[in-house]
């Protein structure tokens, strides 16, 4: 993050603050709400407003896990690792849930299926199958696409479901109780003594404890999540109202690159489309659509949805934030320990957010642990 010297120049009034959370996302939302719990005041401040970045333009697919198969996530973490990642899965979505059900917000708990385009995809759905049965988790796998549409093989997760995003982040924030300071970009972070000094547009805040919770935007606030998080674009649309719905369940194909849905006032939802245009989408926080992931989505949705025929109503974009290795981060900034971070989702910010939330705010209030999504695993 940039400033010029007229900015600087214009003083911002004083104010000082319990705990400040900086991000209106989920993550900071849920954050704020956990804090609150624990007795603490919060403020949060964002640069826009609350939902108004990627958690409240994605799918809204509460899914389980992470953005990579089962068995692959053990190669590559552990087996522990992946175990402990997967409940907090499922910690997130017993917050989700109890967020839903307190503010009365609409859900579908359809489940989830992963499908196989082709035999090869098929072959690690099955791997992924037999490793999530070994480890008992509740999942239903078929060699044959349920769907009826061509595929090869499913993963059917019973425990996941759809939500509306942007009602979601809201409510927890109403749930919270906390203070909003909106439309307010943050430029700098300094801690002196036990006070941390957070300069914005509006307001110099003065705070006792801090978490930055911008995700995919957290290396335009702080150089130290330049090598860590980066951000990524992603893309969907959505159809005018169908007669009927042309599936019941959240879909996702193609190792995740492609993810479907219908909506709760009956339109299909498509997403995805980075997977051949990856040069454009990654690295970059500019959230404007493109007509290649745009052409891909429609080309998709053609082929395996024909029975769509509804014209395009709109399209969007977000930007997400992914760790350079899969694996949310938490921690507190170099020498800077009463400021603490939880970002780098890798688009399961709904699968993971909230209990890596209630991880973080533990570990800055009591010093807990942190666990498998330690940031100081990458130094």
């Amino acid at each position: 993050m940039t400033i010029s010297h007229w900015q600087i120049s214009t003083e911002t009034p004083i104010r000082e603050v319990d705990f400040l959370i900086i991000g209106a996302g989920v993550v900071g939302c849920s954050a704020a709400y956990f804090a609150a719990q624990a007795g603490r005041s919060v403020v949060i401040t964002d640069t826009r407003d609350v939902a108004l970045g990627a958690s409240g333009r994605n799918a809204g697919f509460m899914i389980s896990g992470l953005d990579t198969y089962y068995h692959r996530a053990i190669e590559q973490y552990g087996h522990a690792v992946t175990r402990e990642v997967w409940q907090l899965s499922k910690r997130t979505h017993e917050h989700l849930r109890g967020f839903i059900q307190r503010g009365n917000l609409p859900i579908q708990p359809t489940g989830s299926l992963l499908l196989a385009e082709s035999q090869e995809e098929a072959a690690e759905l099955e791997a992924a199958a037999r490793a999530m049965e070994a480890d008992g988790l509740p999942i239903e796998y078929t060699a044959y696409d349920p769907l009826g549409r061509g595929y090869c093989a499913a993963i059917r997760q019973p425990d996941d479901a759809g939500v509306q995003p942007y009602l979601l982040v809201n409510s927890i924030f109403a749930q919270s109780n906390a203070e909003l300071v909106p439309n307010n970009e943050v430029y700098a972070i300094e801690q002196h003594g036990d006070t941390v000094t957070v300069y914005s547009q509006k307001v110099t805040f003065k705070a006792r404890t801090v978490l930055i919770a911008t995700n995919g935007y957290s290396a335009r606030l702080h150089p130290y999540f330049s090598d860590k998080v980066i951000p990524t674009r992603a893309q969907c649309l959505v159809t005018e109202p169908l007669p009927a719905p042309v599936i019941d369940v959240c879909g996702y194909s193609d190792y995740g690159y492609m993810y479907y849905r219908m909506t709760f006032d009956g339109r299909f939802l498509i997403g995805g489309g980075r997977k051949n245009n990856k040069p454009a989408e990654n690295d970059t926080t500019d959230d404007r659509i493109t007509d290649a992931v745009q052409g891909a989505l429609e080309a998709y949705m053609h082929q395996w949805f024909p029975d769509v025929t509804a014209p395009v109503s709109r399209r969007w974009s977000g930007v997400m934030g992914f760790s350079v290795d899969g694996l949310p981060l938490t921690g507190t900034m170099p020498n800077m320990p009463n400021v603490g971070y939880a970002v780098g989702f890798t688009g399961h910010g709904m699968a993971l957010g909230a209990g890596t939330a209630e991880r973080i705010v533990d570990h800055l209030l009591h010093g807990a642990s942190l666990g498998a999504v330690d940031g100081a695993r990458l130094g």
